[in-house]
C-alpha cells in the first residue's frame, strides 16, 4: 500500500472514532448529568527526505465538553442538581469517581447512593449518611445537608487539579486524577436534575456529515484498490 493509502486509512480510522462518540452522545440525550464527547483530530507531518512530506491525521484523543446544561425539577427529596462548576464525588470500587449526575437514594444504611449503588461523598471524602428517621431533609445551595433544621453532613464539590487529567469512564463518570475542591461560585440545588448537555440537533448534523466523509474515504479506497489491481494485471500479462 502506498503513502496515500495509509494516509486514508488513518483519517478512517479517526472517523470511526468520531462516529461513536457521536453515537454515543445520541443514545444519552435523556441521561441526567450526561456530558457530550467530541474527537480531536491532529496533524502529523513527517519528513521523507528529497520527497514531499508526508501529512498524516489522528483522531484518538477526546473532548468532554462541560457547558452548563439545563435544570429540570423533579420534586426529589434527594434528587441535587449543580449550577456552576464542579462535580460530586463517589465512591466505586475502581476508586473515586466524579459525575453531574444528581439522583441519589438513601440506601439500608442512610448512605446516599447512585442508581449503580455508589456511596455519595461529602466535603471531606467520606460518605453522606441521612441519620435514621430524618425528616424535612433540605439541601443549602452551599451543600449542606439538614434534617428539621440541624445539618448531618455538607456535600463536597471537587473538580481536576488538572483539567487535562478529566477522563470518561463510563455512563456519566469521570475520572479526574488528583482532585481539588471547585472554586467558589457553584451552587446546588435540591429537587432538581441537570439534563443531558447534548443538542440532538447538532449531534445528528455531525453524524451525517461524518458519515458523508467516511464514505468519500471509503470510496478513495476502492478506486485506489482498483488501480492497484488494474496495474498488477496489465504487468502479469
Amino acid at each position: 500500500m502506498d503513502s496515500s493509502g495509509y494516509v486514508t486509512l488513518a483519517r478512517q480510522s479517526g472517523l470511526m472514532r468520531e462516529m461513536q462518540a457521536v453515537a454515543n452522545n445520541i443514545a444519552n440525550i435523556s441521561t441526567a448529568g450526561f456530558r457530550r464527547e467530541g474527537v480531536i483530530f491532529a496533524e502529523h507531518v513527517v519528513a521523507l527526505g528529497d520527497a514531499p512530506s508526508l501529512s498524516m491525521a489522528s483522531g484518538a484523543a477526546r473532548l468532554v465538553d462541560l457547558s452548563q446544561a439545563d435544570l429540570t425539577e423533579t420534586g426529589g427529596t434527594f434528587d441535587f442538581a449543580i449550577r456552576g462548576e464542579g462535580f460530586f464525588l463517589v465512591d466505586t470500587p475502581t476508586g473515586d469517581r466524579l459525575t453531574r449526575s444528581g439522583q441519589f437514594t438513601p440506601g439500608p444504611n442512610g448512605e446516599l447512593m447512585t442508581n449503580d449503588g455508589y456511596r455519595l461523598l461529602d466535603a471531606g471524602g467520606a460518605p453522606v449518611i441521612v441519620p435514621p428517621g430524618a425528616t424535612d431533609v433540605a439541601l443549602a445551595q452551599d451543600g449542606t445537608l439538614s434534617a428539621g433544621g440541624a445539618p448531618f453532613a455538607q456535600i463536597g464539590l471537587w473538580t481536576p487539579a488538572d483539567p487535562a487529567a478529566l477522563r470518561h469512564q463510563a455512563g456519566t463518570l469521570f475520572e479526574g486524577g488528583e482532585l481539588q475542591p471547585a472554586a467558589e461560585g457553584a451552587v446546588l440545588i435540591q429537587r432538581h436534575l441537570e439534563e443531558s448537555n447534548v443538542d440532538p440537533v447538532t449531534e445528528m448534523a455531525r453524524m451525517i456529515e461524518v458519515q458523508r466523509a467516511y464514505e468519500l474515504g471509503q470510496g478513495f479506497l476502492d478506486r485506489e484498490d482498483q488501480r492497484v489491481r488494474g496495474v498488477v494485471q496489465a504487468l502479469g500479462r
